[in-house]
């Protein structure tokens, strides 16, 4: 399912889940309380049934979700792994599978940590500096854990 991130509900739904409360976004574009409710659950409903349709092309059993947040946990049924399906304002829908990989070989070692820190940063959660990004992500996903 397609995200609308340059859509105003998808700015209200990252305004909410960066921590502003709904009569703030309601003032910052001048419209009513109501109307960014409204909006936000429409937007919860769309994150909803994203994250579950990607859990279901993936073949990810899922475990627990956060709409409010972007995040669904998960166990992959063929890859026999704990999975996190999240919602990224700047890398759109992403799909991590935890793993033990020889990051250092890894043609997508740059793609991984960037992935890894500009998510952290949107989610505003401080880790540790390593240029490992499977202990990166398990630290990571161990706080989102903790929100979820």
């Amino acid at each position: 399912m397609f995200l609308p991130i340059d859509e105003k509900q998808f700015k209200f739904w990252k305004l909410r889940r960066d921590g502003l409360p709904n009569i703030n976004i309601a003032r910052s574009f001048n419209i009513s309380r109501q109307a960014v409710s409204r909006a936000l659950i429409t937007m919860d409903k769309r994150i909803e049934d994203t994250l579950l349709e990607m859990a279901q092309a993936n073949q990810i059993e899922m475990e627990s979700i956060n709409t409010e947040r972007g995040i669904l946990f998960g166990h992959s049924i063929p890859f026999d792994a704990n999975a996190i399906i999240f919602v990224s304002a700047k890398q759109g829908v992403q799909v991590w599978y935890e793993h033990e990989g020889d990051c250092g070989t890894c043609s997508r070692y740059t793609q991984c940590i960037e992935l890894l820190w500009n998510f952290a940063d949107e989610m505003k959660i401080k880790l540790e500096k390593t240029d490992d990004p499977t202990k990166l992500a398990d630290e990571l996903f161990g706080k989102l854990r903790g929100l979820a």
